[in-house]
């Protein structure tokens, strides 16, 4: 049965539609945020990188992360959008990156290795309706789960 080891509350400060989690020491990152973040998907993935594509411009969005000890049941709620996948983390902290560079706060996943991750999100339409003529805080929510992959 999965157990929830940690759950971090984050603010991440969202800027051309996009923001990341990627390996918190930017030397093993061989294509750093934001290079290559063209994609429309919800979830794109690159060597040690996860791009998120949000519904809003500029805005402050939450993100939640949590980190279990297997894979967790699916998240309750509903959500306007879901992805997944696999990172590789060698230091086992993922830096919040920003446009503008590193936001400052990092995931603690607590071990290098490779982690599975699921990540969900709700807000995206009034988000994107609101950040035309303003800039929303806390209207966009993430929550992103990871799990050992090995």
């Amino acid at each position: 049965m999965a157990r929830l080891l940690s759950r971090q509350e984050l603010e991440v400060e969202v800027e051309f539609y996009s923001f990341a989690l990627q390996e918190a020491d930017d030397s093993l990152v061989p294509i750093p945020f934001p290079e290559d973040s063209e994609s429309d998907d919800f979830i794109s993935l690159h060597e040690r990188r996860i791009d998120i594509k949000s519904g809003g411009h500029t805005h402050t969005a939450t993100l939640t992360a949590e980190v279990w000890t297997t894979v967790p049941e699916a998240a309750e709620g509903e959500w306007e959008a879901e992805g997944g996948g696999e990172i590789e983390c060698p230091t086992g902290e993922l830096a919040v990156r920003e446009m503008m560079g590193y936001s400052g706060d990092c995931i603690e996943l607590k071990r290098a290795g490779l982690w599975n991750f699921r990540a969900y999100c709700t807000g995206r339409e009034a988000v994107y309706r609101l950040a035309q003529v303003d800039v929303p805080s806390g209207v966009e929510r993430y929550l992103v789960q990871f799990w050992p992959a090995e």
